[in-house]
């Protein structure tokens, strides 16, 4: 069945948002299309942190008069004054006479108050076109305003037989070169990149983003309950350039190991451990004090498994190479079931060949 006109304008509007995916946060990706005559006069995505978001874009941006014009916009116009004015605001001023929304803004902020400023002010507003894929594409956003943390992804590379490390520890390379380029578009749709001492200790990464002409570079985030931090990793050489931060437990402190950090350029931010273990509520709640809205995990086993125990991991990405290694080294240890019944049952799960790999992709 082909699809409505509404629906194709939609879907402009979802492809736009496209092109702010990790280029706006903490603000969510945000496309409008502004139709005037079943034509197309208007378009736009949200802007840096600071700058327009996507409807006033589209405004500024229509080759015609708006005056009794139609929107398609992703996301509920905001209502609320923040780094800028409202949108719902702009869109009464310009004379749009109806919008078409995705899905209503799910931040306490506007929840349904951008909506009533509309129909208040005369326009007509109508919700519910492409939801789903909506909902999928703000998936970020919707986490981090409903849950008060960061999403995360947990991304790993696996042979077939799910080792991510021969029985030597070597892991370069399990996956493909094609699979590394996805992991690296993966970090700069990210906010932060984290992993855990071991991996840092074991591997040496840098854990930037190494595509051509990059547009940003996560923060890199570490757990070290124990300060074993080296100073000497690339991370620490490369601090003072790429921002990174420590977490460390507060029974184990060391200010003179601090000072050391700090002068590399490391943030150092003290929290509750328990032996070896920080407590992950506490790292992503301290995340989302710094408006992180989306945390990619690439570690080892330990931090795997500990994030999957706490029920913390929002989307799987797991590499699957053609090889198969043998050996105690695997993805993840005991994350708490028993019996098969209580297995982790992935969801919405799409595979797609990269290379010589297949990359699958599922939600918990």
């Amino acid at each position: 069945m082909p699809k409505s006109p509404k629906n194709n304008f939609m879907q402009r509007a979802i492809a736009l948002a496209e092109q702010a995916r990790g280029k706006c946060t903490p603000n969510p990706n945000v496309g409008a299309v502004i139709v005037k005559n079943g034509r197309i006069i208007g378009e736009g995505w949200t802007q840096a942190c600071g700058l327009d978001h996507a409807e006033v874009q589209a405004i500024k941006n229509c080759s015609e008069s708006c005056l009794g014009a139609e929107m398609y916009v992703t996301l509920e116009p905001c209502s609320h004054y923040g780094k800028t004015p409202p949108c719902a605001k702009a869109i009464i001023a310009s004379g749009i006479k109806t919008v078409y929304i995705g899905i209503k803004d799910p931040n306490f902020l506007v929840s349904g108050q951008g909506i009533q400023m509309l129909r208040d002010a005369g326009v007509k507003v109508e919700t519910g076109l492409c939801t789903d894929e909506i909902s999928k594409q703000l998936e970020t956003h919707i986490t981090y305003s409903t849950k008060f943390r960061p999403f995360v992804t947990l991304k790993t590379a696996v042979s077939l037989d799910g080792r991510i490390a021969a029985p030597d520890r070597s892991s370069r390379w399990i996956s493909c070169e094609q699979s590394r380029r996805k992991t690296h578009e993966l970090r700069q749709s990210s906010d932060a990149v984290l992993t855990g001492i071991g991996t840092i200790r074991k591997d040496d990464p840098l854990l930037n983003v190494r595509l051509e002409n990059p547009f940003r570079q996560p923060l890199r985030v570490i757990l070290d309950a124990r300060y074993n931090f080296p100073l000497d990793s690339q991370i620490a050489r490369t601090a003072k350039e790429i921002n990174t931060l420590v977490f460390t437990g507060s029974r184990y402190a060391d200010p003179d190991r601090e000072k050391q950090l700090r002068d590399l350029g490391i943030e150092v931010c003290r929290i509750y451990a328990s032996s070896y273990n920080l407590h992950l509520p506490t790292v992503l709640n301290e995340l989302y004090k710094r408006n992180i809205t989306s945390v990619l995990v690439e570690a080892g086993s330990k931090v795997n498994t500990s994030f999957l125990q706490a029920g913390l991991v929002d989307k799987l990405v797991m590499f699957i190479a053609p090889k198969l290694l043998g050996g105690p080294h695997l993805a993840w240890d005991h994350i708490g079931i028993d019996n098969i019944s209580q297995a982790l049952n992935l969801k919405n799960v799409v595979t797609e060949q990269v290379g010589t790999d297949i990359m699958l992709t599922g939600y918990f």
